[in-house]
């Protein structure tokens, strides 16, 4: 995990990587799999790396979040992950855990099934991971950094991505746009991840149908589609068939967004490229890709009838009998300031935001993460009042 010179938006950044890559590489492994990962720190920060969605079973210490189950790993300092995947396949992700690192600290964890065991699903001619993500044109750090002095929300990204690149739609990204070769005819399994920090997406990729099959390591029940809406931190596994004239077609993604708040509002493409489609007839020039219709970004109901067609392709057994009912509600609330002036409070009407499961804000430790705390009973370091029920009444729609 080391800084690296990477050149986006015309600007080059000291961008912190792994491996030397943005975004990271992608882990290929099978159900079953024991996986033995050294993060050596080489960077300026402290950092921890998270395997995110995978089923730490009776292994805490391989989860991640800094403070949480682990201290982070102190420049030139190193720690190894062991951890096996138990029952799970499909597309899952690992980022940082700590700060805001993971903006560039990512990359793909895709777990076939078993040797033998094949996809609920007819086999696809090929595999294509398409991470989303967001680029800020500054330090992802010092954004926070500036949000957690000033109270207020932290600036938006400047663009978003595709495997770590905007597409031609911005400044300086022509030529680096990424393209995804298929033949006419083919049927590709698109594994879609949102590393987003903050945003929900739209995705679509223009003129074809996309057939949901998993999401977040789960088969689901496939359904057809124009676009899908995924969340920061989620997956989406969806089929597609090259069954258009031979062409070259836009994938693009783009903000949902329903809060009265900033956002990024631009676009970001790939070019899914027909291999009998490389070149117009007149002058071997590349054919302009045609761009999918995508939804405007406070279409609720596209979105609502997106995930209304998630479904488990079985049967599945629920739990009837409740031994004990946790109610959590979690809210960004606002901190009234005395000085409504202050540098400090740039909230809405000189306030400064602040994040709350039932009403109790959460403060890092500062050298004892929670888990060593809990396991060698050190006190200090969390309380055990956390209250079951939210302790105010109020609507907890946000409406």
């Amino acid at each position: 995990i080391e800084a690296k010179p990477v050149k986006r938006l015309c600007r080059t950044h000291s961008t912190i990587t792994v491996n030397g890559q943005y975004p990271g590489p992608t882990l290929e492994v099978r159900d079953g799999d024991t996986l033995v990962i050294k993060a050596i720190n080489k960077a300026r920060y402290n950092v921890t790396l998270h395997w995110h969605g995978v089923r730490q079973l009776r292994n805490p210490w391989a989860d991640g979040p800094e403070y949480v189950t682990q201290c982070p790993i102190q420049p030139g300092r190193s720690y190894t992950y062991q951890f096996t995947i138990q029952n799970q396949e499909g597309t899952l992700w690992w980022h940082a855990h700590s700060k805001w690192l993971r903006a560039t600290v990512y990359g793909a964890l895709i777990i076939y099934p078993k040797l033998g065991s094949p996809y609920p699903f007819p086999m696809p001619k090929r595999e294509m991971p398409v991470i989303l993500g967001e680029w800020w044109d500054r330090n992802p750090l010092d954004v926070l950094k500036l949000a957690l002095f000033t109270g207020g929300a932290p600036n938006v990204s400047d663009a978003y991505t595709i495997n770590g690149q905007p597409g031609d739609l911005y400044r300086c990204s022509n030529k680096e746009t990424a393209i995804y070769p298929v033949e006419a005819g083919e049927t590709i399994l698109l594994r879609i991840i949102n590393s987003a920090l903050n945003q929900e997406l739209y995705f679509g990729v223009a003129n074809h149908k996309l057939t949901v099959v998993a999401v977040d390591a789960s088969y689901t029940k496939p359904f057809t589609t124009n676009v899908i809406m995924i969340a920061p931190g989620q997956t989406t596994d969806v089929l597609l068939t090259a069954d258009q004239p031979p062409a070259r077609y836009y994938m693009a993604a783009h903000a949902y967004n329903t809060a009265n708040a900033a956002f990024d509002n631009t676009t970001t493409t790939a070019i899914l490229e027909y291999e009998s489609a490389h070149y117009s007839a007149k002058g071997g020039k590349y054919l302009k890709p045609i761009f999918p219709q995508l939804p405007g970004f406070n279409d609720t109901a596209t979105a609502t009838a997106f995930t209304a067609q998630l479904r488990s392709p079985c049967k599945v057994k629920v739990p009837i009998e409740i031994d004990e009912s946790l109610f959590f509600t979690v809210g960004l609330g606002l901190i009234n300031c005395k000085n409504k002036n202050s540098p400090r409070c740039q909230g809405p009407n000189g306030t400064r935001f602040a994040a709350s499961i039932n009403n109790v804000s959460f403060v890092f430790p500062r050298s004892t993460s929670l888990m060593q705390a809990y396991y060698q009973g050190q006190p200090g370091v969390f309380t055990t009042d956390f209250p079951p029920v939210p302790p105010i009444q109020f609507d907890y729609t946000g409406n």
